[in-house]
């Protein structure tokens, strides 16, 4: 990783960090795209406790992120191995001198810095700015790809002993794994037979900050899947069954709950503010939504579904998916799971749809599948399990992004997908963190 190397060079380094920006309900979220690091004729003066650039060592940068309508990062090093990364006296002046001319070249109204030092892992930082005139703190930098991982700031309190409820598990994979799971912002979108089990492990597991989304309500065959539901809840929402459910296991749970659908634009926006999102819904549309959402916003997708096919009573086939998007990652469109017919269908308002499913123009929806929940809960088990292997890493290099399961003939197999060149997931495309747009996500929504 190109700040772990540099921040351990033996001089200070300079750089511009191109951000795109999403203003979310906790605060802003800030998504590194690039970072443009100072050349080496652009230093006036490099020393171990200091430098000195012209402008030339960051105008270039500020006009790139213009150009992909981000804002600019000061970023710099203070190295050596006891190093501090706080900001100095003359770092608070350099932040005065830099903030509007970074302002005003980017054409954005905010303005951060982040100073980076040497750390055991990856490395240590501290991070402020101002956005819209109101200050704020980088408390947290979310690394992603084919593994995860985060790095609190330096000067945020350091995390309480670990509960002891999490021993077992901490035997298993350590505690800074357990600490992070803490710390993820996991979002939860389809709350039936696959989703329930995903987030009644996810919960289990120690994360602590969920948003579930579902737009409907618990039928009496749900009963028979959905973790955490009783025949008397019958009609009430999945998400407000399941919330209960999972505040029993865990009254600290941090809990957002959206009965809608992730068609809703204002759904969409609130789940963007996620590090995680478990896809756990079988319909198309909103499938398509929470693939352009992980790209956006640099989010980790973990699309699952499973698919059973049966005759007469006996079933011929179980055929389960976990596909993982991260950043960089084959999209949902581009490996084919998504039906984009069906998703055009599943996005007309009913009278429409069913005119032109009479015209043959439409593909017919509303079909019922069977479903049972073993195998729901066997497809949830390896989803979270994606996760858990990219915090830990115990798996194969290179890591899978897609796992098939065919448990009728206890088969499965991985494999590896690239972006179709220029698809909105492929980073050539300029898309890849591109946070907050208009229009939101780059397509059109339907009124709310």
């Amino acid at each position: 990783m190109d700040l772990t190397r540099r921040a351990g060079e033996e001089l200070e380094a300079g750089a511009v960090l191109i951000a795109g920006v999403a203003r979310t309900a906790s605060g802003v979220r800030l998504l590194a795209r690039e970072v443009a690091w100072v050349p080496p004729e652009a230093y006036l003066q490099r020393r171990h406790d200091g430098l000195t650039i012209t402008s030339n060592g960051y105008v270039p940068a500020l006009a790139r992120a213009e150009a992909l309508g981000s804002a600019a990062i000061w970023l710099h090093t203070h190295p050596g191995v006891d190093a501090d990364p706080s900001p100095s006296r003359h770092d608070d002046v350099v932040d005065t001198e830099l903030a509007e001319t970074f302002k005003i070249r980017t054409g954005r109204d905010l303005y951060g810095s982040l100073v980076i030092s040497p750390a055991r892992k990856h490395f240590a930082f501290t991070g402020r700015g101002h956005d819209l005139d109101e200050p704020f703190r980088i408390d947290r930098t979310l690394i992603v790809g084919d593994r995860l991982d985060l790095v609190t700031a330096r000067d945020i309190e350091a995390a309480r002993e670990l509960p002891l409820i999490f021993d077992r598990q901490v035997r298993a994979f350590g505690g800074e794994v357990q600490e992070v799971l803490a710390q993820l912002r996991v979002s939860i979108v389809g709350c039936g037979g696959t989703g329930s089990a995903v987030a009644e492990q996810l919960v289990r597991l120690g994360v602590r900050s969920l948003t579930l989304v579902d737009h409907d309500t618990l039928s009496d065959t749900n009963v028979t899947r959905v973790y955490g539901s009783f025949p008397d809840q019958v009609g009430k929402s999945k998400t407000e069954v399941l919330g209960e459910h999972l505040r029993r296991i865990a009254p600290d749970l941090q809990l957002r709950t959206y009965s809608a659908s992730v068609l809703d634009q204002a759904v969409a926006r609130a789940i963007a503010a996620s590090d995680v999102i478990f896809g756990c819904t079988d319909d198309n549309a909103g499938r398509l939504v929470l693939s352009r959402v992980a790209a956006y916003y640099l989010a980790t997708l973990i699309d699952c579904g499973v698919l059973i096919t049966s005759h007469d009573g006996t079933i011929e086939g179980i055929d389960g998916r976990v596909t993982v998007q991260s950043p960089g990652a084959a999209c949902l469109v581009c490996r084919h799971r998504i039906d984009m017919a069906r998703a055009a269908a599943e996005v007309l308002d009913p009278e429409e749809r069913q005119l032109r499913e009479d015209e043959g123009y439409a593909p017919e929806l509303g079909r019922v599948e069977p479903a049972v929940v073993t195998f729901t809960t066997l497809v949830a088990s390896h989803a979270v399990t994606e996760l858990l292997e990219r915090l830990v890493g115990f798996g194969p290099e290179p890591v899978p992004t897609e796992l098939l399961l065919r448990s009728h003939e206890r088969e499965i197999s991985t494999n590896v997908a690239a972006p179709v060149p220029g698809h909105f997931c492929d980073p050539t495309s300029g898309l890849l963190g591109t946070g907050d747009s208009e229009p939101f996500l780059g397509q059109l929504w339907r009124s709310p």
